[in-house]
């Protein structure tokens, strides 16, 4: 194995048995979405673990550990209120995945991807904490700037995350009743500029953590710069894949595709039909 400083190897050894549990999991209940659950939490742990290993002495790790906790936090509370601690409850695109893959490619998939691949992701995305405890220093301007875009999309994202809470739960509330909806997506407040508001507010945190490292005097592209490059890709990736799913359920997505941004907050280009 490389000969990593005490605090990195720790951590690595730590994803790695984080890793075979999530898999190991997934294989005895056959439920996909071990990741999910650990999602947010593993990253503050990771910065946490940094910051604790470097005595708590650096202003800019003990901030970076403050917002991710923050992040930690409010994104445990939207996916609990969704259920998806709850026994047997995984993302609803894996099954979608499994009709489409033989069982054996979709356990190659799992035991790549799912469970290994988005472990790494999540010790990747705390990454630029560690480098800035390598870097101590007071905090600098842009570490002020990075803290408060960070909390701006925070905010952004639970506005966004708590506008869709609220639609759905109406909509079948709706239904449940045997009532008329008057639409099956959310088209209004931050999703009337973007299709994906908390998908664009949830990358730009990352790269606004990044910039912590930036901050430290890392340099402006350093090593920790693959987590927010890759989380990029990924939602790039996954976007695409749920915005087809919404499309064979409902036609009308199109129309609400043609007049809004996918992720970038812009002003519409017309009303949604």
């Amino acid at each position: 194995m490389l000969d990593l400083p005490p605090a990195l190897h720790s951590a690595v050894v730590a994803c790695a048995a984080v890793i075979f549990v999530c898999w190991l999991l997934s294989v005895i209940t056959k439920d996909y979405s071990q990741v999910d659950r650990v999602w947010s939490i593993a990253p503050p742990l990771y910065v946490g673990w940094f910051a604790w290993s470097a005595g708590f002495g650096d202003a800019r790790a003990n901030l970076m550990l403050l917002l991710s906790a923050a992040w930690g936090a409010r994104l445990t509370y939207n996916f609990a209120r969704k259920g998806g601690y709850q026994p047997g409850v995984e993302d609803y695109r894996w099954p979608i995945l499994r009709s489409k893959m033989g069982p054996i490619q979709f356990q190659l998939f799992n035991a790549t991807f799912i469970a290994p691949f988005q472990n790494a992701l999540l010790l990747a995305l705390a990454l630029p904490a560690f480098v800035a405890t390598q870097n101590p220093g007071p905090l600098t301007t842009l570490d002020l700037a990075a803290a408060a875009a960070f909390a701006l999309l925070l905010v952004g994202e639970t506005v966004a995350d708590n506008q869709q809470w609220r639609f759905q739960t109406d909509k079948h509330a709706r239904k449940a009743r045997g009532e008329a909806v008057a639409a099956e997506f959310l088209t209004t407040g931050l999703f009337r500029y973007s299709r994906h508001p908390n998908f664009f507010c949830e990358i730009g945190m990352w790269w606004c953590f990044y910039a912590f490292s930036v901050g430290a005097g890392a340099g402006t592209l350093n090593w920790s710069v693959a987590g927010p490059v890759v989380l990029t890709l990924l939602f790039q990736g996954s976007t695409g894949m749920t915005e087809g799913i919404t499309l064979s359920k409902y036609p009308a997505y199109a129309g609400y595709q043609r007049v809004t941004s996918r992720l970038l907050p812009l002003p519409p280009r017309g009303e949604v039909p």
